[in-house]
């Protein structure tokens, strides 16, 4: 991302904000899928060289790193760079923290890592082309074969915050205090209706992650699923509540999860 690109890019700025690092560089569990993950892969882990990408504060990092057999980590904010090498000092030397744009990866060759990851929905905090820019290179730094698991929101569940009546609820307090967040949902995203989500494939949203700052992307699963199955293939989706396989197309989570885990391999 050159400077141009960077003055218009909001959410470059906020993930840059002390306030917003701090935040980060707290969190410590991993997510259910990503604990499904280690479970899958636990007998290969050791054997991979590892690309975590937008690792924030190195809230995966402490986890994955000691697992493979060498890990690097990167994200665009040199703010989070420096709050992740703080925050894990003691950790191993051959552990390689460096600041990179997800959408232009050139200091790696092709075909360099078996294991990707993409955690805490990194990838929709860009345009829709910058995200298929950062699919292409995913799959040009994976070897062939390589696991790749990313995290995007669920436009399905977000129809729903778009219905003012799924805000009501019997408790007074609680009616109120969803329809106030209701109304700032239709103030932050003027023109956009629960009818036009029911219908699109991807929306760029403003929501209430971190007070409304940031531009976030919301797509269907099925159309996540065509993203990627050009240069992709075993795409399974996992739910972010449970962490389990979502096997059903009519499995509720696909309508209810905020957001959900997706795993594919790069195609040879």
């Amino acid at each position: 991302m050159n400077h141009s690109q960077r003055k218009n890019d909001k959410n470059y700025y906020t993930y840059k904000s002390n306030n917003i690092v701090e935040y980060y560089k707290k969190l410590s569990q991993l997510q259910l899928a990503e604990q499904t993950l280690i479970t899958l892969l636990k007998d290969r882990l050791s054997t991979f060289k590892m690309l975590d990408m937008g690792i924030g504060g190195g809230r995966t990092t402490q986890y994955f790193a000691p697992l493979v057999k060498e890990y690097i980590g990167i994200d665009y904010s040199a703010e989070m760079i420096m709050a992740c090498q703080q925050r894990l000092i003691n950790l191993s030397n051959s552990i390689l923290l460096e600041v990179c744009d997800a959408r232009n990866m050139h200091q790696f060759t092709n075909d360099s890592f078996d294991f990707i990851l993409f955690s805490f929905n990194g990838i929709d905090y860009v345009n829709h082309q910058d995200r298929l820019k950062i699919i292409a290179e995913i799959k040009r730094v994976g070897k062939p074969g390589c696991y790749v698991l990313f995290s995007s929101h669920n436009l399905q569940s977000m129809a729903r915050q778009f219905n003012y009546k799924t805000h009501i609820s019997f408790n007074p307090f609680t009616s109120y205090i969803n329809l106030v967040m209701f109304g700032f949902l239709k103030l932050f995203n003027p023109g956009v209706t629960f009818q036009h989500l029911q219908t699109t494939d991807y929306l760029i949203l403003r929501d209430e992650s971190h007070n409304f700052r940031l531009q976030t992307y919301y797509i269907r699963p099925e159309a996540q699923i065509k993203q990627l199955e050009e240069s992709f293939d075993r795409i399974e989706i996992y739910s972010w509540k449970t962490g389990k396989k979502i096997v059903d197309k009519n499995d509720s989570a696909l309508n209810s999860d905020l957001w959900l885990y997706y795993l594919c391999r790069v195609k040879a």
